[in-house]
């Protein structure tokens, strides 16, 4: 995560709130929706949508958040089918199947500790760029 502050000026408190905000949904969304990976990445996609129009300060956040979400999607639907394929359909229950799901446990609460610090930081006008997810969002978001 990165701290520095890439915009030209300061967001203003709504700027900041809707961006701190985007953050708090998705952590609402995967409380709420974690057996199920789709309800995260739709829910992010919605909030994303509603605030396409906004500045850049709030739409680069929501952007960052639903990068987020679709990486976070593709692996715990990884897990999802391979725990469906273990329990119904005999898959074997391997090294890799578990080296898998401690991966994912682990990157799941990554996620959910800096989604935490950039929600509380964003909301006090702070740009937070996440190490891998900030470059993307740039080559996604443009003033």
């Amino acid at each position: 995560m990165n701290g520095k502050n890439n915009f030209l000026y300061a967001p203003n408190e709504d700027e900041s709130e809707k961006a701190s905000n985007s953050y708090i949904l998705s952590l609402i969304a995967l409380i709420t929706g974690f057996p199920i990976p789709l309800f995260n990445l739709v829910a992010a996609i919605i909030f994303y949508l509603g605030n396409k129009k906004g500045t850049y300060f709030v739409r680069w956040h929501c952007m960052q958040v639903l990068l987020a979400h679709v990486i976070t999607f593709v692996i715990n639907l990884i897990v999802v089918v391979w725990v469906l394929g273990v329990l119904f359909w005999n898959f074997n229950l391997t090294n890799n199947f578990i080296a898998f799901i401690i991966t994912a446990a682990v990157f799941n609460l990554i996620e959910f500790i800096a989604t935490i610090y950039t929600a509380i930081k964003t909301r006090k006008g702070l740009h937070i760029s996440w190490l891998v997810i900030g470059p993307l969002t740039d080559l996604f978001v443009k003033e």
